[in-house]
This record gives C-alpha cells, sequence and structure tokens, in this order.
C-alpha cells in the first residue's frame, strides 16, 4: 500500500477517486478544473502504475489496496484480499438471529456479488465515454461536450486585444501587412463562411465578404495582393479541393484551379510567388504530398513529399526556404521540424532536411516569421501546454516564451502584423473569441549623443 501511494502522484489519487464514483471525463474535468485530455493521461498513468486495462479494474484495484473507499465495497474488498491467507473459515456477522462460517462459495459469491455492484455502476460512465470517444474526430469539435476554458494569465509581453465578435476556431488567419483576416471555422457548433477584419490601429473587427465555401481546417496565405484559402473541411463533414482567393481591396472572391486532390488541416506557406501546401487530411488518410501552385498560370503541381504523413501541422517562408513545424498522425502529436529548399527539387540531396525539434510536440498549432526567427504558439491536444516557442536559425535552437493560455490552446490562427504577433481564436475547452497579441521585438529609442561639452 505504501508503495502505491508513492507511485500515484496527489493529482492522479484524485482523479482515482472521482473515477470510483463513476464520474465521466468531462465530470472529472470540471471538478478538478483541468481539460478532458489531460484526464486521458492520469488514467493512462494510473492505468500503468496499478497493472489494469479499464475503469473497473482500477477501481477494483485502488479498494482491494486502500488507495479510495467505495461505499459498501470495504467487506468484499477485504474477503477478497484474505482469503489465499486464512486456513479456517472466517465468521461473519450477518443480519440473522444465529452465526454461522463463510464458507468458500460464500465467499466466492459475495466477491462477485461486489464486482457486478461496481460493474453496474461504473457502466453508464462507461457508455458515454465510449460513445462520445466513438464520436470524436480530430476534423471537427462540432457536439463535442464543452467546459469552461482556463482563465488568462497575466504574462510578460502578451496583451488582449479585442476579442471576436464570435467564439471560433479551425479558421484561417492572414495578413496583408496592414490587417489581418479571420477566415472560415468552426462557430457555435458549425462550419461557416464568415470573414472578419482586424484593424490593429483602432482594435476593432469589421465585416467582410463572406467565402463562397464555407471551411473549416484551413489555412490562408496573402500572395500578391490575394489572400488563398485552399481545400478545407465542408459543413457536410467532407473534404473539399476548391481554391478560393480573396481580393481586400476589392472585398470581393473569386474561384481559382482546384487541388489535385481534397485536402484539409494541411500546411500552407507562399515564397517567391509560389504557394505550397504540405501534408493534411484527404478525408480518407493523412497525407505526406506537397502541391505547388503557380497564380501565374492558376495550376498545381506536385512536389517531392514530406517525410512522413501528418495534418495539423504549420508551414511559415523564411529566407530560401519553407519551415514545416508539428503536427497530428493520427495517434499522436508531433515534434517533428523539416525544412523544405525548393532550390534543391531535383537534386540528389533533395528538398527536405530535419530542423532541431520543438521542445514538446504541438498540433493544431499557429507557426508565424518576424525578422529572422519562427514564433509557435498553441497545441495541446496530448500534452498540456506550458509554454509557447521561438526558434533562432542561426543556432538551430528552440527557445520558450511565455503563454497566456495553459493546457490547451488549439487550431487557433496565427498572423505577425508589424512586430506583433497575434493569435486568433481556437480551442481550449470550448471554442475561444480571444484575440492576443505578443510583442515580439522591441524598438528602443536611444538619444544621440554630441561630440564636445
Amino acid at each position: 500500500m505504501a508503495e502505491d501511494l508513492c507511485s500515484l502522484s496527489d493529482r492522479e489519487l484524485e482523479v482515482l477517486e472521482l473515477v470510483a464514483t463513476g464520474a465521466t471525463n468531462q465530470q472529472i474535468a470540471r471538478t478538478l478544473i483541468i481539460s478532458p485530455n489531460t484526464v486521458k493521461v492520469h488514467l493512462r498513468n494510473i492505468f500503468e502504475k496499478l497493472e489494469v486495462q479499464s475503469r473497473t479494474e482500477a477501481t477494483m484495484a485502488a479498494v482491494r489496496r486502500g488507495l479510495v473507499t467505495v461505499p459498501g465495497a470495504s467487506l468484499a474488498a477485504e474477503a477478497e484480499s484474505s482469503a489465499p491467507l486464512l486456513p479456517e473459515p472466517v465468521v461473519v456477522d450477518l443480519p440473522v438471529a444465529s452465526r454461522s462460517p463463510v464458507v468458500g462459495w460464500q465467499r466466492a459469491y459475495m466477491v462477485v456479488a461486489f464486482l457486478v455492484v461496481v460493474a453496474l455502476a461504473l457502466a453508464p460512465a462507461w457508455w458515454t465515454a465510449r460513445s462520445q470517444a466513438t464520436a470524436s474526430t480530430p476534423f471537427s469539435d462540432i457536439g463535442q461536450p464543452q467546459i469552461s476554458s482556463p482563465p488568462r494569465l497575466d504574462v510578460a509581453r502578451w496583451t488582449s486585444k479585442a476579442a471576436l465578435p464570435q467564439p471560433r476556431s479551425r479558421l484561417a488567419v492572414a495578413s496583408d501587412g496592414k490587417k489581418l483576416y479571420a477566415i472560415g471555422g468552426e462557430i457555435d457548433g458549425k462550419v461557416t463562411d464568415e470573414v472578419t477584419i482586424y484593424d490593429a490601429n483602432n482594435n476593432g473587427w469589421l465585416s467582410g465578404a463572406r467565402k463562397p465555401t464555407p471551411v473549416s481546417n484551413v489555412s490562408a496565405a496573402y500572395l500578391n495582393g490575394r489572400i488563398y484559402v485552399p481545400g478545407g473541411s465542408t459543413a457536410t463533414g467532407g473534404v473539399t479541393n476548391m481554391l478560393e482567393a480573396y481580393d481586400p481591396k476589392a472585398d470581393t472572391w473569386d474561384a481559382r484551379a482546384s487541388l489535385p486532390t481534397p485536402v484539409a488541416a494541411y500546411g500552407l506557406a507562399a515564397l517567391n510567388g509560389k504557394l505550397y501546401l504540405f501534408g493534411g487530411w484527404d478525408g480518407k488518410a493523412y497525407k505526406a504530398e506537397t502541391y505547388v501552385y503557380d497564380p501565374q498560370a492558376d495550376a498545381w503541381s506536385p512536389a517531392t513529399p514530406m517525410p512522413a504523413s501528418r495534418a495539423f501541422l504549420a508551414a511559415a517562408a523564411l529566407g530560401d526556404g519553407i519551415y514545416v513545424v508539428g503536427g497530428y498522425d493520427g495517434k499522436h502529436e508531433l515534434d517533428t521540424v523539416a525544412f523544405y529548399s525548393p532550390a534543391e527539387e531535383g537534386t540528389s540531396a533533395g528538398p527536405w532536411s530535419a530542423r532541431a525539434s520543438l521542445d514538446q510536440p504541438r498540433g493544431g498549432l499557429g507557426l508565424a516569421v518576424i525578422g529572422q526567427r519562427l514564433y509557435v504558439v498553441g497545441g495541446g491536444w496530448e500534452t498540456p501546454l506550458a509554454f509557447n516557442e521561438q526558434y533562432d536559425t542561426s543556432l538551430n535552437a528552440w527557445s520558450r516564451i511565455a503563454t497566456p493560455v495553459i493546457g490547451q490552446w488549439r487550431n487557433l490562427g496565427l498572423a505577425a502584423l508589424d512586430n506583433m504577433l497575434y493569435a486568433v481564436g481556437g480551442w481550449s475547452g470550448s471554442y475561444l473569441s480571444s484575440n492576443e497579441a505578443y510583442q515580439a521585438l522591441i524598438r528602443q529609442l536611444l538619444p544621440l549623443g554630441t561630440k564636445g561639452g
């Protein structure tokens, strides 16, 4: 028992006690003020330490070892644990007029009865969790249980700006150098066509022309006076290959050449007058393909695929290439960072090379460039988010920066405007309307000295 108490953390003991009451992951999350994914991580650790495979087995093991107490269960647990040590039948006080020794079959009956009672108590929670897991998909938050978002932390360089008109996740955010454009995503449990425009000078949002095709799980890139939004998840749950371009000056949309295949949750970046799209999900499988769009020819062409398939990744151009960061492969968040050099296409070395990994795996992250640094914000699907990161290209090294949102902050939009990063919307137990600005570079005017006295 002492060994068990030492191996389980205080938080794991709290989770185990709630599991024994039949609470669901969502109920545990609300009670302990943590995310459902964090509950799952604790449960996985509890199962490993107790060497069990289910919530029922974990409850039985906990009662037997005295880690938790379930009303009415102590008698049966004591009988089960003490059975191998007693050479003689145990005499138990029963609510009858006389005392009788408890024989082997009676002891077994009590243990089985206790197991049945516990199983019946946990069955509703197990079925609910199972049903939710079956219905859950990485590609939508529609219908997912929503809990209160974690409180915002007051941390250095981060400032809350005017919030989105409505909470939104899985959106695209792009900058034309003057304003921010939040496009598509999920709002109030549905895929939207909304376009909202943020003016940093006035710290306010305005409505733009609606996107012809409502989509979520998309990215956007500004190139030659247009904002391009390819593919995405549709309102019917499918995936589209549409490419639509927005003209910020005219506030109009037009259709361009369709992608070679439907794709959502990809990485997107603009470099040297072309768009580069990496990976994603085609409705059936995670992809590694790379596609290049030439707006002059209005045509897509294939390029060398990524080393591995993934979705919910991020891409950003810096220097003569594109950094492709993080993602999700259907099983785990990734800390992978790769560099794509278009100039190396067709060479023996190939266009792909590895860079230093992130400090923690991230899926559904945002990636942006200011100066000669990359900035990563968000993630936290499996590994609770405790910090954001920045990358120094000269050192090939990541370092940590503060985050105003901890635990989970995924499928947000991130874009740079002047020396500021803007992290817009996302999901953290529920849809977010937040607009968090990070001062990446600080300009300081120094007084000019004069010669002489």
